[in-house]
């Protein structure tokens, strides 16, 4: 009897183990900016070189989930869709988008930004309209398909790196 019984806790605790290690992890990306088709591909393509990690833009939603076999997968997800220019920000403890902009706090005449999504004139839109809400920004180099730019006149660099993430866009500064 007592043989039957060690056989079905040991059994019930495989089984325990078994879906524990099959749990999925499911994050969302909000606030990303998703403007065409030619986004949706380039959140597709970036995701699909990660194993065990599936994706689904709501462009209306501004929104990427995606679901990963752990939360590292997950989060290697997350920190390639940065890499690829894509922002947002996530309710998880776990998995989030790393500040890496390599920004200092004050203020510059100039700064170029590198690293941001901008695969359409929509895109470009989005990003001028992002950098000229910033308080002293006189100009910028923005153009269609290009990833890297320059900003001038006499702003905070934070902030300018806040707007584009606000806007759902991924920046680096040189």
């Amino acid at each position: 009897m007592k043989t039957i019984r060690l056989a079905a806790v040991a059994t019930a605790a495989l089984l325990f183990l078994s879906n524990a290690a099959r749990a999925e992890t499911t994050v969302e990306l909000k606030g990303t900016h998703l403007c065409c088709g030619a986004c949706v591909k380039a959140v597709n393509e970036t995701l699909k070189g990660i194993d065990g990690v599936t994706g689904k833009c709501d462009p209306k939603a501004k929104t990427v989930t995606i679901t990963a076999k752990d939360d590292a997968t997950a989060q290697k997800a997350i920190d390639a869709l940065a890499a690829a220019g894509f922002h947002g920000t996530t309710d998880s403890d776990k998995v989030k988008v790393h500040e890496d902009s390599g920004v200092k706090a004050g203020k510059v005449k100039t700064l170029t930004v590198t690293n941001v999504h901008n695969c359409c004139g929509a895109c470009t839109s989005a990003i001028k309209k992002a950098v000229k809400k910033v308080d002293g920004v006189t100009g910028d180099t923005v153009k269609a398909k290009a990833d890297t730019f320059e900003v001038t006149g006499d702003f905070d660099a934070e902030a300018l790196v806040k707007a584009l993430n606000d806007a759902g866009f991924h920046a680096k500064v040189k």
